[in-house]
C-alpha cells in the first residue's frame, strides 16, 4: 500500500450508481459524429472514432429499472453541489496531499471499486481503463490521448480520500455561481440547492461575465475536476487531454449544447476536443476477454512515464 493511502471503503455502491449514469448518458447523448478522412500516420485527436461503427449503442445498459437511482442521487448531488461547496473542495484539494504514489499504483488502487451488479460487464476498473485507451490506441489516436484514456477515471480516488458521498465523486458537472440551465439532467431537482434563489447565483451569468471562457466556470466538483487538477499540475498533457478530462461528465455543455453563453473563441477547439473523446468513454466497455495485462502493462508505463515527469505523483 503507498504511503498515504487510507484504509479501504467499499466503493461497490458508488460504481452501481456511476454505471447507471453512464447508462443514461450513453442513452441520451447527442454528440455529433463527423465522417473519418483517411490520414497516414497517427492520426487528429478529433478524427471520427472508428472503434465503435458497429455497436448498436442502444444496447448498452437497459436502465429503467435504475432511473429512480439516479434521480435520487442527483437530487441530493443537485441540493448540495453549492458555491461555498466548491469553494471549499477546491480549498481541500490544494492544501491536502491524500496520497503519494505512482499513477499505476493509483489505477491499482482504483481497480478496488469492483461492481458485480453492472449489467454489461463483470470486468474490473482497470480492464475498463484499459479498454478506453486500447480503443483510442487502436483508432491511431496520439499518445497523449491513449494516456487520457488511461487515467480519465482516476479522478474516483477521491472516493477514498475524503468525499462526502457519491454526489461529490461522480455524475454529470455543471457550473455553480450561475443559473442552472433546463440542459442538466433532472433540472427540476435543483430547486432546493441554496444558490436556487440566490439574487446573484440564481441568474443568467451569476458571478461570471459573458464570453467569459468555459475555464472561468467553477464546475462542481468531482472526479473530473480532481484528475484535471493533478494532470495540470504534474503531467505535460496537452490542452486538448487536459479538457477532456476535465469537462468529459459535463453533458449539459458537451452534448446537451448548454450554456453556450459562456464561450469565448477559443472554446470551440475545447469543446471539439471533448466530443471526440466522448465515444470512447461511453462505448468501450465490453466483457470481451482483455488483452493480457503483462503484455499491456509495459507499454503504458512507458506512456505514463513520457507525461508525469515526476514517478511519485502528489494525489
Amino acid at each position: 500500500m503507498a504511503p498515504g493511502v487510507t484504509a479501504e471503503r467499499s466503493g461497490r455502491e458508488l460504481e452501481e450508481i456511476s454505471d447507471n449514469i453512464d447508462t443514461v448518458n450513453v442513452l441520451k447523448s447527442a454528440v455529433a459524429k463527423k465522417n473519418p478522412t483517411a490520414e497516414s500516420g497517427s492520426k487528429n485527436f478529433d478524427q471520427a472514432s472508428e472503434f465503435d461503427q458497429e455497436k448498436d449503442k442502444t444496447q448498452f445498459r437497459k436502465y429503467h429499472d435504475a432511473c429512480e437511482s439516479v434521480k435520487a442521487f442527483y437530487r441530493e448531488q443537485h441540493t448540495k453541489q453549492t458555491v461555498a461547496y466548491n469553494l471549499k473542495a477546491r480549498h481541500q484539494f490544494h492544501s491536502t496531499v491524500r496520497a503519494r504514489m505512482t499513477v499505476w499504483e493509483a489505477i491499482e488502487k482504483l481497480n478496488t471499486l469492483i461492481d458485480e451488479s453492472d449489467p454489461d460487464t463483470s470486468l474490473s476498473q482497470i480492464d475498463h481503463l484499459l479498454q478506453t485507451a486500447e480503443a483510442i490506441r487502436r483508432d491511431g489516436k496520439p499518445r497523449w490521448m491513449q494516456l487520457t484514456g488511461l487515467i480519465h477515471d482516476l479522478g474516483k480516488l477521491l472516493y477514498f480520500y475524503g468525499a462526502e458521498g457519491q454526489w461529490d465523486v461522480v455524475g454529470d458537472t455543471f457550473p455553480v455561481g450561475c443559473a442552472f440551465e433546463e440542459t442538466n439532467i433532472y433540472p427540476e431537482t435543483f430547486s432546493n440547492n441554496p444558490d436556487y434563489n440566490d439574487p446573484i447565483y440564481s441568474t443568467k451569468y451569476g458571478i461570471y461575465s459573458p464570453n467569459c471562457g468555459i475555464g472561468k466556470l467553477m464546475i462542481s466538483w468531482g472526479h473530473d475536476e480532481y484528475i484535471y487538477q493533478i494532470a495540470k499540475e504534474q503531467s505535460t498533457i496537452p490542452a486538448e487531454g487536459l479538457a477532456m478530462l476535465r469537462y468529459h461528465s459535463f453533458y449539459p455543455w458537451h452534448s446537451q449544447s448548454g450554456y453556450k453563453h459562456f464561450m469565448n473563441e477559443n472554446d470551440e477547439k475545447i469543446l471539439k476536443a471533448v466530443q471526440a473523446f466522448n465515444p470512447y468513454d461511453l462505448y468501450s466497455k465490453s466483457d470481451d476477454p482483455p488483452p493480457d495485462m503483462e503484455v499491456l502493462k509495459p507499454y503504458y508505463l512507458d506512456l505514463i512515464d513520457e507525461f508525469f515527469p515526476n514517478k511519485v505523483v502528489n494525489w
